[in-house]
């Protein structure tokens, strides 16, 4: 009988942790104006949340209006769009929710913003900013990025970028 409920247990902490991890993947579309796609009839680039965690991490100290001064790190937006040969002018950022924003392609020149999967070493999660938050060097660039305008690039939740 205690083996029984010994395997009963293990299953159900089992089940959870698999529930858990997949809970914790998520994934990245870009579409739009690109040269590389995994899609060829979505002419979409489908990143897995491996393929975002493998690449190279950038990190940016800075607060946001919604937080104080945190460490924020995650992958160069510079880097996605070189990964599947992004031209236009615009990205139209969307959230999970369907919110979205134009950010120009020239801001990511200038400002080499990030999309961070991590706040103070935690992975970011849906309930704060997560999956993947679009986060600029606020702090360290001055006080135009202090502005309505820049607070409303500040978005979290994304799961889409479409190259216009």
């Amino acid at each position: 009988m205690f083996l029984k409920l010994f395997k009963n247990i293990t299953l159900a902490c089992l089940v959870m942790v698999i529930t858990q991890a997949s809970a914790l993947s998520f994934t990245l579309e870009v579409a739009g104006k690109i040269d590389v796609v995994t899609d060829p009839v979505k002419k979409n680039y489908l990143f897995t949340d491996k393929q975002l965690l493998a690449m190279p991490i950038r990190s940016i100290v800075t607060s946001t209006s919604w937080t104080p001064p945190r460490k924020f790190e995650g992958i160069s937006l510079t880097d996605i769009l070189t990964r599947v040969g992004a031209r236009g002018n615009t990205l139209t950022i969307y959230a999970l929710n369907d919110y979205y924003i134009d950010v120009p392609l020239s801001d990511v020149e200038k400002y080499n913003m990030i999309l961070a999967y991590k706040m103070d070493g935690e992975r970011l999660k849906i309930r704060n900013f997560g999956p993947l938050f679009l986060v600029y060097p606020r702090d360290a660039a001055g006080p135009e990025l202090n502005s309505p305008l820049y607070n409303s690039r500040f978005i979290w939740q994304v799961d889409r970028i479409v190259i216009k």
